[in-house]
């Protein structure tokens, strides 16, 4: 059990409900359908994702060594080159799935497989890292578009240009947590872009609902960046809660979603939000 923690702690899983939202979403952005290739999508995405923190914590070692000495590497529990092995092994099975799924898939996941080890390799040592991070998002997104009915739309491509903007938004709070300095204020305007995405875009039947769930998405991002700005300035716990409403950015996405399928998104977000209070989401 202490292994199999372990290995949980290093792939972040308890974000992984928002890697399964980000597939829920751009896949019905482009009409849904072609069911039978959901669950190579999603187990791409996953082994890719899972793949990508294996190797955050490999490239990562050093600063870990003196900064976060309770990783799984620093504290002993897992070597070095064990999780190069893993995380290498994640990585060629995720893509693996995705090229199963077609020459436009495959050479999106493929894409998406550079940029997180891009990311990986200069998180630490690049200012504006923090945009590769969300191109890894923009690319999961149209992935997900190009195996549903109608393949990469228009309306996947600016929903995951608007959660691509968020999660640059999210990480360069992040990037305070480990690095002292103040806030950077003009990146949390970021986390708006779905906002103000859904209200240029939404009309007719679609207003209320995009009015609604831009409000809940408003309402749990400035709850979350209390514990961020104030006194005790919590970096983690702001970035534990943005990332969970990741899942809301993308329901709010697709609003005209069924309640069944609805109902999916907000399991997600109540899987996330339980599953960080074992596994840190940071």
């Amino acid at each position: 059990m202490s292994r199999l923690r372990t290995l949980l702690v290093l792939g972040r899983v308890s974000n992984l409900p928002t890697i399964w939202s980000n597939c829920l979403a751009g896949w019905w952005l482009a009409g849904g359908g072609n069911q039978a290739k959901l669950p190579w999508l999603f187990a791409g995405a996953t082994f890719l994702y899972v793949g990508g923190m294996f190797l955050n914590d490999a490239f990562d070692v050093d600063f870990d060594c003196q900064h976060r000495k309770e990783r799984p590497i620093p504290s002993g529990a897992l070597s070095l080159k064990a999780v190069w092995a893993w995380g290498l092994t994640w990585l060629a099975m995720g893509s693996a799935c995705l090229l199963a799924l077609g020459t436009t898939t495959g050479t999106l996941g493929l894409a998406l497989l550079i940029f997180i080890l891009i990311y990986d390799a200069v998180h630490k040592l690049f200012t504006f890292s923090p945009v590769f991070i969300g191109i890894c998002r923009f690319l999961l997104y149209v992935a997900a578009a190009s195996v549903a009915v109608n393949g990469v739309n228009g309306w996947s491509i600016w929903c995951g240009l608007a959660l691509m903007l968020y999660v640059v938004g999210l990480s360069f709070l992040a990037r305070r947590e480990s690095a002292r300095g103040p806030v950077n204020y003009w990146s949390l305007l970021l986390l708006a872009a779905p906002i103000v995405l859904a209200l240029i875009m939404n009309t007719n039947g679609y207003v209320q609902p995009a009015l609604l769930l831009s409000a809940v998405l408003a309402l749990w991002v400035l709850r979350c960046l209390r514990p961020a700005l104030s006194a005790e300035r919590r970096i983690d716990r702001a970035v534990a809660g943005l990332l969970s409403g990741i899942v809301f950015v993308d329901l709010l996405a697709v609003p005209d979603v069924p309640m069944q399928l609805a109902s999916v998104f907000l399991g997600l977000f109540v899987l996330a939000l339980l599953s960080r209070r074992f596994i840190p989401a940071t």
